[in-house]
């Protein structure tokens, strides 16, 4: 079989894990939503900066208690793994 034809290996070249980590995709998602809010209070309604007093407020939950909804979600759902661990 040729080399063109194989499979992708799960690992790069580093030996690293091509997968994002928990935290990482925590970051993406929660930017991601303070954006649009940011965008949506400036648009539409000052309401919309709420959704961006709940990404702080997970934030900090995640900081102080090790999970947040939405970790807990991508690890369930997606099999995530923590980087890092206590």
């Amino acid at each position: 079989m040729s080399a063109a034809c194989e499979k992708p290996s799960a690992t790069t070249a580093a030996g690293r894990s091509e997968r994002w980590p928990l935290e990482r995709v925590l970051f993406a998602i929660a930017g991601t939503v303070v954006l649009i809010g940011a965008l949506l209070s400036a648009l539409v309604s000052p309401w919309f900066l709420l959704l961006i007093a709940f990404v702080g407020l997970n934030q900090w939950l995640y900081v102080l208690a090790g999970d947040c909804p939405m970790s807990l979600l991508l690890t369930r759902v997606f099999r995530l793994r923590k980087l890092v661990t206590r």
